[in-house]
């Protein structure tokens, strides 16, 4: 008998077009599907990053435990906001639904497709402020300081609002 061996990842998804609460509940629901969503933050809300002149985005942070590999998980997160509509058209542009691996276990990866830790996740205040509800302690990997400090040190200047619990 095998024993699978189980990965713990976090995510965080995003949408600023139409029903932002569905669509990540919609997110949720699918993830779910692969794998075991074992905590989800509260829902936060901030005005859109890099490309300013679109509608503010509601942000939630997830850890999960999966089975996958970085690159199949990665894989079936993009097939997940291909389900829920995504299309990309314009970089930082709007969209239904982003879904971004943070941290997967204490692996660094740099391949063409796939960024781990994310690589600019230490500079995006709605990044940290959703993964620090749920896992202030975790050690980024290259940078070896934890959420906590990283969101303390964020050159991000933009508000991140905490809108409520868990849709």
């Amino acid at each position: 008998m095998s024993v699978v061996k189980m990965n713990r990842a976090y995510l965080v998804t995003g949408s600023n077009m139409g029903n932002r609460e569905q669509y990540l509940a919609k997110a949720r629901n699918l993830i779910a599907e692969y794998a075991e969503i074992i905590q989800a933050s509260s829902i936060y809300e901030t005005a859109a990053w890099g490309k300013t002149d679109q509608r503010s985005f509601l942000n939630q942070a997830l850890e999960i435990s999966t089975p996958m590999d970085p690159d199949r998980l990665m894989k079936s997160l993009l097939l997940t906001e291909k389900t829920i509509g995504r299309v990309r058209e314009v970089k930082y542009g709007e969209r239904v639904i982003d879904i971004d691996i943070i941290f997967f276990n204490d692996l660094v990866q740099r391949s063409s497709s796939l960024k781990i830790p994310h690589p600019e996740m230490q500079n995006r205040r709605f990044v940290l402020a959703p993964l620090y509800e749920i896992a202030p302690e975790i050690i980024h990997p290259v940078i070896r300081k934890t959420v906590a400090t990283l969101l303390e040190d964020c050159p991000d200047p933009l508000l991140v609002r905490r809108t409520g619990g868990v849709e």
